[in-house]
């Protein structure tokens, strides 16, 4: 009989945690009307201090550009965004947060705290320290303290 290889057995545990936290946060989302693809990008032009470019979400995305220009197609529609020209360059398309996309990070936010709890509730805090040290390490190549 073959001894199971433990590095196959973490990738198939890892494989499926992924699984299982796509179909929660799906299942958070559904009530928002709003995709995973869709608060990703909500959440990318968030971070920016001034309104991005679409090319500026697309390669912080790592995405082509026609994927960010059907996200916000999306989001514009729903009234989470909206396109502006950008003052200094007229060929320029930039993307704003509008006051709905605003309450819709909120929502968000509350819906992720609410699945992360979900998940790590069977884990003790010693146990979540762990893995966050763990996760920081596999994320960004190095050791360091959890975010």
């Amino acid at each position: 009989m073959d001894t199971p290889d433990p590095d196959g057995v973490l990738a198939e545990q890892l494989l499926r945690l992924t699984r299982r936290l796509h179909r929660l946060q799906k299942r958070q989302l559904e009530p928002i009307g709003i995709t995973p693809a869709q608060a990703r990008l909500l959440r990318t032009v968030a971070l920016y201090d001034t309104p991005p470019r679409m090319a500026d979400l697309a390669a912080r995305l790592e995405v082509v550009p026609r994927a960010v220009t059907t996200l916000v197609d999306g989001l514009e529609a729903s009234g989470w965004v909206r396109r502006a020209p950008d003052p200094t360059n007229r060929r320029v398309v930039r993307i704003e947060l509008t006051d709905t996309g605003t309450a819709t990070l909120k929502s968000l936010r509350l819906a992720r705290r609410s699945a992360a709890t979900e998940i790590l509730a069977p884990l003790t805090g010693e146990q979540r320290e762990t893995l966050g040290g763990l996760l920081a390490t596999l994320v960004d190549g190095t050791a360091g303290p959890r975010c």
